[in-house]
């Protein structure tokens, strides 16, 4: 019984892994490509990484809500859950870039490229055990 229970367990994170990706490679390539865009234009690392980071939080509350992790908790609860868990990603971000580009002088472009699988990773944790939990709600 326990076997069962830990194989759909197992086959339901892989999938909600997998659709994860999904939103997170869309949405992450349409960013990175405006944050090499903008920054080609003038603006700096760490403010275009500001502003697309809020814009791409905002809407993936929504696709990661109904899509990846089929939340039917309270939005509200959810919400500021979600909201605590990219401050702490957009810190670890920020980390990342302040370190790795202005500490160590490497390319911000690569940098960059980099820090969103770091973040990524993260969050998915976050998401799954601390914004949508399946038990809490």
């Amino acid at each position: 019984m326990a076997d069962e229970v830990l194989a759909i367990k197992t086959r339901q994170s892989i999938a909600q892994l997998l659709r994860y990706g999904l939103v997170g490679l869309l949405s992450n390539v349409a960013g990175y490509l405006v944050y090499l865009g903008l920054t080609c234009l003038g603006s700096t690392p760490k403010v275009t990484m500001t502003l697309l980071y809020g814009v791409g939080a905002a809407v993936g509350f929504f696709g990661n809500r109904s899509l990846t992790f089929e939340h039917r908790g309270s939005v509200t609860g959810a919400g500021f859950r979600y909201v605590i868990a990219h401050c702490v990603g957009y810190l670890l971000n920020l980390g990342i870039l302040i370190v790795f580009v202005d500490e160590l002088g490497y390319a911000h472009q690569w940098v960059q490229g980099i820090a969103i699988f770091a973040v990524a990773a993260f969050l998915f944790l976050a998401f799954k055990v601390f914004v949508f939990p399946v038990s809490r709600e």
